[in-house]
């Protein structure tokens, strides 16, 4: 599967600091959490360090990841907490 904005919320912020989204869907976390998976991350407000709660639709299953690369087009990039 591939990256839908429609499956992202966010950004959630307090005052300052990383931000936080949510992103719901069907895909595992073992998706989600590949190179580049959310497209165009930038354009969202992802940057380095930002929180994404990843909910799996299916299983259910919540895992915390957090946004560890942007590249140059803008793609993000997420690592789950281990």
């Amino acid at each position: 599967m591939s990256f839908s904005n429609a499956n992202l919320s966010g950004p959630f912020q307090s005052i300052a600091g990383p931000r936080t989204y949510i992103y719901k869907s069907a895909e595992v976390v073992g998706d989600v959490d590949a190179t580049d998976f959310f497209a165009a991350g930038a354009k969202y407000g992802m940057a380095v360090g930002d929180r994404v709660v990843v909910i799996d639709t299916t299983t259910p299953l919540v895992t915390d990841t957090w946004v560890s690369a942007v590249d140059s087009d803008g793609n993000a990039t997420v690592t789950a907490d281990a």
